[in-house]
């Protein structure tokens, strides 16, 4: 048997050579990131609320937890950043684990320890991509596990699309006894939501405020609204419970949940589209679909709902319509030609007549992407307009001269119509690193043993860029583009590398796939 000195000494050679390993096979180092943050710790050198990871430690677990970006958009480099490291403050100890605050103060609406449930899938889309996956599986355990313990549970205090997220939660971990350990709190979550929720015809209402989208042009705090974003979220989870039920071979929940799905894929078409008006629209409760285009309308692509037809692809076209949802400082959360554009107020509470949310844009953003990457027929979206609005995305992170993020902006001005209000500040309620990763770069989630990368870079867009240090599946995952070969010392092209090795290249940048 070995004695203790001798383990200790082979120990310590290997986490020598698996350290040596992770730095020869890191393309991109830290100075960046550093220099960013140390910015980012000047613009908040009151730092008013602390969590977790003060400003001071905000670097060095930063370089520890987040995948490392490059590239020649200066303002996409630096909100990729900025959205990680005002993220970290959102991460908060308690005594029954880790949760992620949307609000950084105090919310009168929140649940215990401040949370509240309205972002949850952006904040897991997101906080999937850290190293350390404790972080988030502790927030999703506070949800199924820990709020309905409590007085008040706000789990179903608004609507959620949580089954699709953890499915590709599973995809990306692939921590099959996690989410073993769910299914049973899964199951019944949906089901309340059918108790809860289910109008007669068996589709979904829900109230705009419960949306958390309040005081849109369609909704209602009172009327039972069939809205497409309560329909598109319960198919997107009952699509994913039918994937979650095959992998736990649970056949009868499979057959039960490929109905629900089926369902409400055929009612969404039937009864929310508006052939007229090219465009998925609300069903108000008595009847009739509201005359307003939304930016809901476009959420059942981010679950790859609609059918794959020219007809369906053309309410695409109102992007780039300035009387559409086209403005200056980003895509509006109603058409701007509606008489009651902008007319329910402005600041005083939640406005969703056509201000322009971020959380809103992230889920345009992910079905465009889904459009372009899963669909033949794409309207007259292109990957350039998808890269100009992602481009405007990251312009609006802007406040007196200095990097912000907030709630909502005039769609004019960029104006955050809140102002500097300190419940506001660095606002948790959107994506932007997931939004990089998974659909610009575009690191595809899959459930088998492929690499897969679909990028929306346009072509001849930029010249560099390197995504570094993806945890993916147990390995770590770099990929990189460098047009002549002289930025990265890899030579030229499009590659992927898993662990340091190359595991696919092309000469130009397209789709790659490769078994890992």
């Amino acid at each position: 048997m070995m004695n203790k000195s001798l383990l200790s000494i082979l120990f310590l050679s290997l986490l020598q050579i698996n350290t040596g390993f992770a730095q020869k096979a890191a393309v991109l180092g830290t100075s960046d990131l550093k220099s960013y943050v140390d910015e980012f710790n000047v613009v908040d050198k009151e730092e008013a609320v602390v969590n977790l990871v003060p400003n001071a430690q905000s670097f060095d677990w930063l370089s520890k937890n987040i995948p490392l970006f490059d590239c020649p958009d200066s303002a996409i480099e630096k909100v990729y950043y900025f959205r990680w490291w005002s993220y970290r403050k959102h991460i908060k100890q308690t005594p029954e684990g880790h949760v992620v605050t949307e609000f950084i103060t105090p919310a009168n609406h929140a649940g215990k320890y401040n949370a509240i449930s309205s972002g949850l899938s952006h904040q897991i889309n997101e906080g999937r991509w850290l190293h350390n996956q404790q972080y988030i599986k502790d927030y999703i355990n506070f949800w199924f596990f820990i709020d309905p313990k409590h007085k008040a549970s706000r789990f179903h205090a608004f609507s959620s699309w949580i089954h699709y997220t953890l499915y590709d939660y599973y995809k990306l971990t692939k921590d099959k006894q996690f989410i073993a350990n769910l299914m049973p709190a899964l199951h019944a979550d949906y089901l309340r939501w059918e108790q809860e929720k289910q109008a007669p015809n068996k589709m979904f209402w829900q109230f705009d405020v419960r949306d958390a989208m309040e005081e849109s042009i369609s909704g209602s705090r009172k009327e039972k609204n069939i809205r497409p974003t309560i329909n598109s979220y319960m198919y997107g989870n009952a699509k994913a419970m039918v994937e979650l039920a095959d992998l736990f071979d649970i056949d009868s929940l499979e057959k039960t949940y490929k109905k629900k799905e089926k369902f409400l894929r055929k009612a969404v078409h039937e009864e929310l589209w508006d052939d007229t008006a090219s465009f998925f629209k609300v069903q108000y409760e008595k009847g009739g679909l509201c005359d307003a285009r939304e930016a809901i309308g476009f959420i059942p692509w981010y679950f790859n709902l609609p059918y794959d037809k020219p007809k369906y692809a053309k309410q695409w076209d109102q992007i780039l319509d300035t009387n559409g949802f086209n403005a200056p400082w980003g895509l509006t959360t109603a058409e701007r030609r509606h008489p009651l554009f902008r007319t329910h107020g402005s600041g005083h509470g939640c406005e969703w007549d056509g201000a322009v949310w971020p959380y809103a844009t992230s889920q345009t953003l992910k079905g465009m992407a889904n459009l372009l990457t899963n669909y033949k027929h794409q309207g007259k979206m292109t990957k350039q307009v998808f890269y100009n609005e992602l481009h405007k995305y990251a312009m609006s992170h802007r406040m007196n001269d200095k990097i912000y993020i907030g709630e909502y902006q005039d769609e004019k001005t960029g104006e955050w119509l809140k102002g500097d209000n300190p419940r506001s500040k660095f606002y948790n309620h959107s994506t932007f690193a997931d939004i990089i990763i998974n659909d610009l770069i575009g690191l595809k989630l899959r459930t088998d043993n492929t690499l897969e990368i679909d990028p929306i870079v346009p072509e001849n867009q930029w010249d560099y860029f390197c995504l570094d240090k993806v945890p993916y599946q147990g390995r770590i995952v770099t990929i990189l583009w460098d047009k002549d070969g002289s930025k990265y010392g890899k030579g030229k092209g499009f590659k992927a590398y898993v662990d340091g090795k190359e595991v696919v290249k092309s000469d130009k940048i397209k789709r790659l796939t490769a078994k890992i």
